[in-house]
């Protein structure tokens, strides 16, 4: 048998009006959930929640990272749309840390998201701006990433314990969903009047608090020699060029998770694994999108530049950028923290 025929004859989709060719429809994408992990599998995910997908993505510079050969085969993280993608998917110009530009992929029907389903799209990653004002944000990301020694449910208690009370002080509202991993990201809708620069600061400034009122659970220290077994506030998912997996995107796990929004009052009994492709679709039909609301809602970020002016006044000013930025104003040396002590002769081993 040839690979070809191994892998299924191509079908088609219909997706509000489009009718989308899919390739290969049994390759195993997930090995470990056998007929209910193909690639067929993931585009009739995409296909029932395309909708949703798009209300997360629309009108964003989106990157894909794709898997063409499943999540244990070559990753590719694809930033600029494909040459040959279809006239009818609109591209969005982003400018990297580098200066450089590209055209990255900007979804405005559903049939996008099945078209990037059917091309290995796994996860898709949508910055935080929409393209027509691609500089000023209108979210502001909040990631709880645990650290060796903890966990999603570290994860889940900070967001509710900490993060939480900090929002209501704030007069925000925080529309919380899984990462799908062991994190937790939560979005504030922002009114797009400040720069990339400026909502990074923020979320700099949010997450100082948050470490300074529980400092045993929570750090905001970029290196990870200094976090300990605690939840990093990664501050830095703010900064340009830098994503995280949309709602009801599929990550690379053996289950096949999905980052799903949940209500605050779901997230103290929830885990990772009670969303997958296969019930996602039901809980959108039962439940309906609980990321809608958030189109109500643009607070502005004022309570928080009173919080960054307060930090820098403390002596408390900028904090590393990722590496692959240029050195960027006010910026600390970015070096390790145990070799800049070494460097001035601390922890050096006596002869």
């Amino acid at each position: 048998m040839t690979k070809s025929a191994a892998n299924g004859d191509a079908i088609e989709v219909e997706v509000v009006g489009r009718v989308l060719r899919v390739s290969s429809p049994l390759k195993p994408y997930f090995p470990a959930l056998g007929a209910a992990g193909t690639k067929g599998a993931l585009v009739t995910y995409y296909a029932q929640t395309a909708e949703a997908v798009l209300t997360a993505i629309r009108e964003r510079p989106t990157y894909l990272q794709r898997f063409p050969d499943g999540i244990e085969a070559e990753e590719v993280y694809q930033k600029r749309l494909p040459k040959h993608a279809p006239e009818w998917i609109n591209r969005c110009r982003v400018t990297f840390p580098s200066g450089r530009n590209a055209e990255a992929m900007s979804a405005s029907e559903p049939a996008v998201v099945v078209w990037a389903a059917n091309y290995g799209t796994v996860t898709f990653h949508p910055w935080p701006s929409r393209c027509s004002d691609v500089e000023h944000p209108d979210r502001l990301r909040i990631d709880l990433d645990p650290q060796p020694g903890t966990d999603f449910v570290d994860a889940r208690e900070v967001a509710a314990d900490v993060l939480r009370p900090v929002l209501d002080e704030l007069g925000y509202t925080g529309f919380v969903k899984t990462s799908g991993g062991r994190g937790v990201h939560i979005d504030v809708p922002i009114e797009p009047r400040w720069t990339i620069v400026d909502v990074r600061r923020c979320a700099l400034a949010l997450a100082r608090e948050m470490s300074r009122r529980d400092p045993g659970r929570i750090t905001a220290k970029w290196w990870k020699e200094e976090r300990g077994e605690r939840v990093f506030v990664d501050y830095n998912q703010n900064a340009r060029d830098r994503t995280i997996a949309s709602a009801y995107s599929v990550r690379r796990t053996p289950l096949a998770t999905v980052s799903t929004p949940v209500t605050w009052s779901e997230l103290a009994d929830v885990t990772p694994s009670d969303f997958t492709i296969a019930t996602v679709p039901d809980r959108l039909r039962t439940l309906g999108d609980l990321q809608l609301p958030m189109a109500e809602h643009a607070f502005s970020l004022e309570p928080l530049l009173e919080w960054v002016a307060r930090d820098e006044s403390d002596g408390e000013g900028e904090a590393p950028f990722p590496p692959n930025y240029p050195k960027m104003p006010g910026e600390p040396p970015r070096v390790q923290p145990s070799k800049a002590r070494a460097v001035a002769g601390e922890d050096v081993a006596t002869p």
